[in-house]
């Protein structure tokens, strides 16, 4: 009998740590540390058709849940970030990111034009997003992305200016972005600043 009884303490203990793991990826807590950027070659796979759903605003944080780039760490801020024009020298060619989009619009389960989604960078390259990891690329509807640029750079200025803690800017916007924005007072959407 203790056999059997070790067995369902085992299952017991599994099922607990697979339900609050799956409440983490939920999103149910604030994100503790994001996953490290991979690049292309050696990225995991874009997740099965239909596995992946929009949340409104906000993509699935099982399947985009944001990834940093090692690159970018809070003593480097002033030559990455924070230096007019860094974002264009790491930003992924778009011969990589249409068919990502794309592949990314099957798991997603989306089946409209692509031309009305942008692939965009959950945790964005301007708060050291990483460039070219699927987990921090998602189709995001264009409908949303002007607004999301907005918070982009208001985050960004926040960090370059010292208000916000460059991995807290990067957690919270990967969280939810939306939450963000209200946090620094974005209210309306604007176009990108060139950071």
């Amino acid at each position: 009998m203790s056999g059997a009884t070790n067995t369902i303490a085992s299952v017991k203990a599994l099922l607990f740590f697979l339900v609050a793991g799956s409440m983490v990826l939920a999103g149910s807590g604030p994100a503790q540390h994001l996953p490290v950027g991979r690049t292309y070659e050696s990225a995991p796979p874009v997740p099965a058709p239909g596995t992946c759903h929009i949340r409104g605003l906000l993509p699935d944080p099982r399947c985009t849940p944001g990834a940093a780039n090692p690159a970018v760490t809070v003593s480097d801020l002033a030559r990455t970030i924070c230096h007019w024009g860094w974002t264009e020298t790491v930003r992924p060619p778009e011969r990589y990111t249409e068919p990502l989009k794309l592949r990314q619009m099957i798991a997603y389960g989306e089946h409209g034009s692509a031309r009305f989604y942008e692939e965009d960078h959950l945790v964005p390259l301007e708060l050291g997003g990483a460039p070219s990891d699927p987990r921090n690329l998602w189709p995001e509807p264009r409908s949303s992305a002007n607004r999301k640029d907005e918070v982009e750079n208001a985050a960004r200025r926040a960090v370059c200016d010292g208000r916000l803690a460059l991995v807290s800017a990067q957690e919270q916007i990967a969280t939810d972005w939306v939450s963000l924005g209200r946090k620094l007072g974005v209210t309306a959407g604007r176009t990108n600043t060139g950071y």
